[in-house]
This record gives structure tokens, sequence and C-alpha cells, in this order.
């Protein structure tokens, strides 16, 4: 198929969960602030959304919000903005929603503040680059960045999708044909969720209402992804780190 090349300017990062699988880490601090290999999960997510040509990212903050805060203020090359949800959590959903008040209606980057991946070619597009390219939204409501299994670190083993040889996505469960797994980021319009419920809500239903109509759709990402859900978990992420490090 062919990658358009249509830079996407802007991005949401869902950063304010409790992270309740990381305690007792996470008694102190934001799960997005846990160091791997020396940085903050967050900043991986920052990095690669900036590395992509994105200018702007709003970041919705409520675990330890004051310490979120502190550190994007320190943090260069993106303007980023905050969606404060101290008062009440709006679900990943909710989130995107409320986020989105803050931006134009424009194409927009989603992903999760504790997911990320490493291993990219130097000297080629990016993975946000390239799913940006893929998008197109005269086709798709949704376009994902999408791994393999045997190519995650600290992934539960679900297989979340099923792709087409067009990247046409349906849920594995009723398709198994092509197993992939949702690498947590997704390119989209805004106006995609003009519908939404005002309370908190899991984007899933997106997900699936995009499928209905046979409009979402998923680009395999390149290289190697981590997630990082437990304590013991921080220790596999980085020793990936290290052998891809030592491999190149």
């Amino acid at each position: 198929m062919t990658i358009r090349q249509a830079p996407i300017k802007q991005a949401m990062v869902l950063a304010a969960g409790l992270g309740t699988r990381m305690r007792p880490v996470t008694d102190t601090m934001p799960k997005p602030l846990v160091r791997i290999d020396g940085k903050p999960m967050i900043d991986y997510a920052l990095d690669a959304l900036r590395e992509a040509g994105v200018e702007r990212a709003v970041v919705n903050v409520h675990h330890f919000a004051d310490q979120m805060e502190d550190h994007l203020k320190s943090y260069d090359g993106l303007k980023i903005l905050i969606s404060d949800e101290r008062d009440a959590l709006m679900n990943n959903g909710g989130g995107i929603v409320k986020g989105l008040k803050l931006l134009d209606r424009d194409p927009i980057v989603v992903m999760n503040a504790d997911l990320f991946w490493i291993g990219e070619k130097p000297g080629m597009p990016t993975n946000l680059e390239r799913l940006a390219g893929f998008f197109d939204p005269d086709r798709m409501d949704m376009a994902m960045l999408c791994v393999r299994i045997e190519d995650t670190t600290g992934h539960n083993g679900v297989k979340d999708f099923s792709m087409a040889p067009d990247g046409r996505l349906t849920r594995y469960r009723d398709d198994p044909s092509n197993p992939v797994v949702y690498a947590g980021a997704f390119a989209m319009k805004p106006s995609f969720l003009d519908d939404a419920p005002a309370e908190a809500f899991n984007i899933n239903i997106y997900f699936d209402k995009a499928i209905a109509h046979g409009r979402l759709y998923g680009m395999m990402l390149e290289g190697h992804w981590l997630t990082v859900g437990t304590p013991e978990a921080i220790g596999e992420a980085e020793d990936t780190i290290r052998r891809f490090r030592a491999s190149v």
C-alpha cells in the first residue's frame, strides 16, 4: 500500500492512570515518570512525537499530577498542554475527548505514556512518521500502529486484532488469521469522536465502531515494542534495551 507523506502536527498522550499494577513504585510517583534505562517512560513517547514533527501535545494528568506538571515544564522540543483530570479520571476515551478541546480539528496522534519501542532504522522515517503518512481519512476512521507478538517485551500475550493484506483490522476473536497487538498509538481526525459521551468511557467503543464500518486500519511497527506494567518488568525492559544496543 502506498504511504502518503502527510505530517501530523498535534498529539494527545494518555498519562493520567493510577498505575496500580506498578505498586509500590507508584505509591510515590506517577507511572509515566518511572525510569526505564535512565529515562522516564513518558519521555520515550514525547521524543517519538517530536522526532515525527509533532509540534504540540496534550498530556492528561491525575495521579501525582504536580510531579507530572513539573516534569513536563522542563521538557524541550514540544509545546505541551495539560488536560487536568485531578477531579475525576475520564478513562482513556473520556480523557481523549477532554484533551481534544485544547487542540484544533486537524488529524491527531494519540499515544499511551507507558508503551514505547526501540530499534527503528537510522535515517529512515520513524514509526510515527510512517503512521501519519499511512492514515487516509477518506478510507479510515483510525489508523493504528500494530506489532507482531514476537516483537514485544512485557506483553501479556493477548492478541488484539487480525490484519488483512490491505491493513484493515478486525477483532482477533472474530478472525484469528493474522494476529497483531495494538502498539499504543493511533491517528484519527477529532471529528470521529464528535458523538462521544461527556463522561468517562473506554476508547475500545470507537475501535469497534470503526471496525463495524470497515474503517479501522493498522500498520506494522518497525523495531521492538515494550510495555512495563509491573516493577519486575522494569528489569526485563532494560535487559531488552541493552541487548538491542549491543547488537547495533
